[in-house]
């Protein structure tokens, strides 16, 4: 009986000993430099996060909507609060509500949080991503930089109506 000869024995030659010494100073290199972007790196949202019930979290959010609403959109309010001031932002199955309207250059304080299940938070085309979890109230300082229409749509399944979970965010000049 022939028994082909074994070769993961061997000693490695010179090419694979310089791939193998290459893959593992990058794979150490990726590796220090995830705590070290995390860090330095300017794609961390400044935020902070509270603990609020669903509840009291829709309180705020129909408090500021009756108190800034200027328009609707498809049913939908359109509010335009104060320059600089804290805006508000709720998730829920199947809508973010209401239509924010902000001023270009103005830093705001984007309070978003869910009144039943997870959902995403993305703005597009400026590719904020955030997770949008009941019992939170995630703040993310934003100041936008452009005038125009931005997307927000949902990026977390969140059952069977989750692909009409679209809104927008208008800026102004």
């Amino acid at each position: 009986m022939f028994v082909p000869e074994r070769v993961w024995w061997k000693p490695l030659s010179r090419p694979e000993k310089s791939w193998l010494i290459i893959a593992l100073v990058w794979c150490l290199f990726l590796t220090a430099m995830m705590p070290l972007w995390f860090v330095l790196g300017r794609q961390n949202v400044p935020a902070e996060t509270y603990t609020v019930t669903p509840q009291q979290y829709r309180e705020i959010v129909d408090a500021f909507t009756a108190q800034y609403q200027v328009d609707t959109l498809n049913g939908v309010p359109v509010v335009e609060p104060p320059a600089g001031s804290d805006v508000y932002l709720l998730a829920r199955q199947w809508q973010w509500y209401p239509i924010l309207k902000l001023k270009k250059g103005t830093p705001y304080r984007l309070h978003i949080s869910s009144t039943d299940v997870q959902h995403g938070f993305s703005l597009q085309p400026v590719n904020l991503n955030l997770q949008v979890l009941p019992g939170y109230d995630y703040v993310a300082k934003i100041t936008p930089t452009q005038a125009g229409d931005y997307s927000i749509v949902c990026n977390e399944f969140c059952a069977i109506g989750h692909h009409l979970m679209a809104s927008k965010l208008i800026v102004t000049d």
